[in-house]
């Protein structure tokens, strides 16, 4: 099972062969990465089309929670050397916690624990 952050839910939809595998698996995410997903969408698309893709996401939504946070604040802090999102620090807090792959192609997370990595 694997939480999807916003780069590797953009990388699906634009049917990148090196996320192929991911289409049929147990995928997660958060609210807050659809924001992120659908603002990058939005530039791209249409309204219309864009509330669309946001809406068959919403049934992979994962809720946050208080350790979630705490997690994700803790990582941030720890990890200020490098430019980690908030939005990020909690995707992989809520990966971590709840014990699923984060998948991302972004780099700054290419060398850490439970991230699977794919560009």
């Amino acid at each position: 099972m694997y939480f999807l952050d916003s780069y590797a839910i953009i990388e699906i939809l634009a049917e990148n062969q090196n996320y192929e595998r991911f289409k049929n698996s147990v995928n997660h995410t958060s609210l807050l990465n659809l924001l992120e997903v659908h603002n990058i969408l939005r530039k791209l698309k249409e309204k219309v089309v864009v509330d669309k893709i946001i809406e068959k996401l919403l049934g992979i939504c994962m809720q946050i929670t208080v350790d979630d946070i705490k997690f994700a604040s803790e990582f941030k802090i720890n990890n200020k050397s490098k430019k980690f999102s908030y939005i990020d620090c909690l995707g992989y807090a809520i990966a971590f916690n709840k014990n699923l792959k984060f998948v991302t192609g972004d780099n700054e997370f290419k060398s850490l624990a439970n991230v699977e990595f794919v560009k």
